[in-house]
């Protein structure tokens, strides 16, 4: 009788362990985050096991092998190994990150200056700015010079200990080619215990890149191009001329009175932008709100529920979670989202909006001039329109029903047993634009847009009429 030797599964293992290396090693030098793609890409591990299972099948049936394909107990035992050993670096990570932020340092803090000679620059320099944990803030000057005032922070049980672990910690700044530094010396990696604190004034027409990992940043009324980089932390940026580069990690970002075009990226909490007369990209995910007001250049927002483009703002938009507001766009519209409460009133240009699961309301102060198309599914839609506008609609409701308060011969509902709604035909006696609404299990709501009519002006009281004296006739003798 012949003695069948099960096969081994050195195929999947290998493929185990070669990804799970592999991920490791772009999380040491890429920074990658581990629990972002285990969370989204886990079911292709179970795609490789079925597949490799499949190919040792064939393999195992053309050689009468049995129990080919088995799932051995020794693939198990390896996929919870690899599953704990990552789940131990993602937990690892979220405590360094979430936890370790919060838990208070060891003893008190000491403050202690540090004197940097000023360094003359070329005018147009450009300059990075660089500090590992402490907060940086960066002012133009009118002088051709770096200026740097830095104080490290040191969180010891006594000043004599903060002065002992601090005793090698300074700051610098030194050119590299055509490039200055500004930089903290004598820091140990992982030490939290120490952070520098620096205040950099530069000339305003010098181009300046700034990191930190961990702390806010703070930079005003630069003539160039601002660059950030930070870990984590708040960015502020102000009175600036050229573009900016904002790349966070978890943190708020604030933009005020900005004339280049603005670009933010990464993931953290709010955004708020304000007075921009170029443009404002965001691209990521922040849990917001993000708030947007008087964006001349228009507003672009990509995360992975959103992607949104506004050619102009002169209101104001806001991003929440699960609402989206957008008040006073002149320009064209287009929102791809789902599960948002989208509200958005006096559009200007074209209008497209898609959405699941969510209510869509459109309101109008004036007549649109431009298309308007709108879909949604699993909720309803509700469009407000001045009764003097002109339009050609269509709207397909599926299973739900269209109610309108706009009437004409030229516009005909029908309804159907199957719960299905339909409306089309145009209103109006100009030519107007073409309107198509179209969702499911909600409902469609027309409106005739409101506007109250101002109160009448109070009458000036009248002064009281005098009697009226009837005269008699008078009789004339000879």
């Amino acid at each position: 009788m012949a003695n069948y030797r099960r096969r081994s599964s050195g195929i999947f293992s290998g493929l185990v362990l070669l990804s799970v290396g592999a991920l490791l090693l772009i999380r040491n030098y890429r920074g990658l985050d581990l629990g972002h793609v285990i969370g989204h890409w886990w079911p292709l591990l179970i795609i490789f096991w079925g597949a490799i299972k499949l190919y040792e099948r064939t393999v195992g049936q053309r050689s009468v092998e049995p129990g080919g394909a088995r799932v051995t107990a020794g693939e198990v035992w390896l996929v919870l190994g690899m599953l704990a050993l990552v789940g131990s670096i993602v937990a690892y990570d979220y405590g360094k990150t979430k936890i370790g932020d919060v838990m208070p340092e060891m003893g008190d803090s000491f403050p202690f200056d540090i004197d940097v000679a000023s360094k003359s620059v070329p005018p147009n320099a450009h300059i990075t700015i660089h500090t590992g944990r402490g907060d940086l803030s960066v002012r133009s000057s009118s002088d051709s010079q770096i200026r740097l005032a830095a104080k490290k922070n040191i969180s010891a049980w006594s000043e004599d200990d903060a002065r002992r672990i601090g005793e090698s910690v300074s700051a610098e700044i030194v050119q590299n080619g055509d490039n200055y530094e500004v930089r903290p010396t004598g820091l140990g990696l992982g030490d939290s215990r120490i952070s520098v604190d620096m205040e950099v004034s530069v000339p305003q027409k010098a181009s300046v890149t700034l990191k930190t990992e961990k702390g806010d940043i703070s930079v005003a009324d630069m003539g160039t191009d601002v660059s950030v980089i930070n870990q984590n932390g708040d960015v502020e940026v102000r009175g600036t001329a050229g573009d900016v580069s904002i790349d966070v990690r978890k943190g708020d970002v604030k933009i005020s009175d900005t004339t280049g075009n603005v670009k933010i990226s990464g993931k953290g909490g709010e955004i708020d932008a304000t007075n921009a007369t170029g443009s404002l990209t965001i691209d990521g995910d922040f849990y917001g709100p993000i708030r947007a007001d008087k964006i001349i250049k228009g507003v672009r927002l990509v995360s992975q529920k959103t992607d949104l483009t506004l050619s102009q703002l002169t209101g104001h938009m806001e991003a929440g979670s699960g609402n989206l507001e957008i008040f006073e766009a002149p320009g064209n519209l287009t929102v791809h989202t789902r599960d948002n409460e989208i509200n958005i009133e006096n559009a200007g240009g074209k209008v497209k909006v898609d959405n699941r699961n969510a209510n869509i309301e459109l309101r109008f102060a004036a007549p649109p001039k431009e298309d308007i198309e709108i879909t949604n599914s699993s909720s309803g839609i509700s469009l407000s329109l001045p009764g003097s506008a002109s339009f050609e609609i269509q709207a397909d409701c599926h299973s739900c029903d269209i109610d309108s308060e706009f009437s004409a011969d030229s516009l005909k509902k029908t309804s159907l047993e199957s719960g299905d709604s339909h409306l089309e035909g145009k209103y109006g006696n100009g030519r107007g634009p073409k309107i198509s609404l179209k969702t499911s299990y909600g409902a469609i709501n027309l409106r005739r847009t409101t506007a109250e009519s101002p109160p009448e002006a109070p009458r000036a009281p009248q002064p009281p009429k005098a009697p009226s004296q009837e005269k008699k006739p008078t009789s004339s003798t000879d």
